[in-house]
C-alpha cells in the first residue's frame, strides 16, 4: 500500500489517545503540527515542520520485540537520514500524565525552533509567545 494511502487510513481511524493529543493540544498548537506525516518509508504519528520534530505514541504492540526492532530503525532513519528530532510517549502517558506529555512537548518545542519562529507563532498575534498546557 502506498504510504500516503496509508498515512490517511492512519488519520481515519485514529486511536483514541491520538485523538486526545491531537484534538486537546497539538491542534491548535502555536506552532502547526500534522498527523500521520509519512517519511520516505515511515509514517510518523504527529510531526511539526517548524521544530524538526516528531512525537510518537506507543501502544503495547511497540514492547514487543518486533515493535522495538522496528521502532529503533525507524528512529535511527528519521535521526540520521531526515535529520529530525523524535520523542516518544505511551498511550499509558497520555491517559495519566497528559499535562506532563503537553509540557514536554512544548519543551522540545521551544528548545529547536528559533526565538524569531517562536515569538511569532501562525496564528497568534506577536508576542503571545508558546501556548502552555491545560491545566
Amino acid at each position: 500500500m502506498l504510504t500516503r494511502t496509508r498515512a490517511q487510513e492512519l488519520r481515519k481511524n485514529a486511536t483514541k489517545e491520538e485523538n486526545h493529543l491531537w484534538y486537546d493540544f497539538l491542534k491548535n498548537h502555536p506552532l502547526q503540527f500534522r498527523r500521520q506525516k509519512p517519511f520516505g518509508r515511515y509514517i510518523v504519528d504527529f510531526y511539526c515542520d517548524r521544530a524538526k520534530l516528531v512525537i510518537e505514541l506507543d501502544g503495547s504492540q511497540h514492547f514487543e520485540e518486533d515493535g522495538l526492532q522496528y521502532d529503533a530503525a525507524r528512529t535511527e532513519y528519521l535521526q540520521q537520514v531526515e535529520k529530525l528530532r523524535v520523542i516518544r510517549f505511551t498511550n499509558l502517558d497520555i491517559k495519566t500524565n497528559f499535562e506532563g506529555v503537553c509540557a514536554a512537548i512544548n519543551r522540545e518545542v521551544e528548545l529547536n525552533v528559533p526565538s524569531s519562529v517562536a515569538a511569532a507563532p501562525r496564528h497568534l498575534p506577536p508576542g503571545e509567545g508558546l501556548k502552555k498546557p491545560h491545566t
